[in-house]
Formats: C-alpha cells, sequence, structure tokens
C-alpha cells in the first residue's frame, strides 16, 4: 500500500501545486446477502463513504477496484458490473487534505466477493453493512445518489 505521498496523485500534487486535478478512480457498491450496503468510516476524513479510490499508474481500473476494496475492507472482488460513471462538475471535491479534484469516478455493482470484512485497516476507522432505511446521517449526499442509481440501474449505462 502506497501512502498518499507515494502515489500517482500525491506526486501529481508536489508538481502542480494548488490547481484542480481531475483524479480517475473506482467506487464499489457491495450488498450483503440481507440486502445491506457495505459502507467505510474513512481514517483521513472520519466520513462514512463507500470502498473507493484512486487509479494508480499501470493499474486498470478493474484493478483499481480491487484493490481499493481489499485495502479498505479486507474483502476480495470476484465479480462487478460497471454501472455509472460520475464526471459532472458538481462532484469535485477537496480532500482532507485541503487539495481540490474533480471526480471521473466508475461506479460497479459488485455482484460477487468473498473474504471476511475486516472492521478496521490502515485507510478505514470502521466498516459495516447498513440497511437502507439506517444509513449514517454523515454520510455524504454523492452516495446516497450512488445507492439511488444502483437501486434504479436496469441495464443502461449511467453518464452524470
Amino acid at each position: 500500500m502506497l501512502s498518499y505521498e507515494e502515489s500517482y496523485l500525491g506526486q501529481l500534487r508536489k508538481m502542480v501545486g494548488d490547481r484542480t486535478l481531475i483524479t480517475v478512480g473506482a467506487r464499489a457498491v457491495i450488498w450483503d446477502a440481507q440486502g445491506k450496503v457495505l459502507l467505510i468510516r474513512r481514517r483521513d476524513n472520519d466520513k462514512w463513504a463507500m470502498p473507493a479510490g484512486s487509479l494508480e499508474l499501470d493499474e486498470s481500473i478493474l484493478d483499481c477496484l480491487k484493490r481499493e476494496v481489499r485495502e479498505e475492507t479486507g474483502l476480495e472482488v470476484l465479480a462487478a458490473t460497471p454501472i455509472a460513471l460520475y464526471s459532472e462538475p458538481r462532484f469535485a471535491f477537496t480532500n482532507a487534505y485541503g487539495a481540490h479534484f474533480q471526480m471521473f469516478a466508475l461506479v460497479f455493482r459488485v455482484d460477487a466477493w468473498s473474504g471476511t470484512l475486516q472492521t478496521e485497516t490502515n485507510e478505514t476507522a470502521a466498516a459495516q453493512f447498513f440497511a437502507l432505511d439506517e444509513l449514517p446521517a454523515d454520510m455524504p449526499t454523492l452516495y446516497f445518489e450512488t445507492l439511488e442509481d444502483v437501486r434504479n440501474y436496469c441495464g443502461q449505462f449511467i453518464v452524470k
């Protein structure tokens, strides 16, 4: 696992300073057998989120998805379906370190996974499955929109 400073984005950030960067990443929507969705509490900003992260050099977007899920939850992605691409300027964000990014995120519905959930990792302060009517209030609205898109997905790729 790379530190932020060692990561591709961390290296770019050192080169360009405060300019907004476009970041390519993958986001995982993982359900358990009871229909609960997996969320993680991020260590960097203490917010609940879906497992997600940025693409590294020499990595495919599917490899990015698998790596981020493994790093943040300990689970192994066995099969996943890309369902949406989020790139609108309204998805821009500032990370926990004050850096500005415009997102280019591919959302995957994880169709099969294995392993035992790790509730704490280097990147995750907590991880658990939540019923849709019991989602944490401090989860950014982006993830509520993502869940709505996944629930409404009918085979037509979503582009936002």
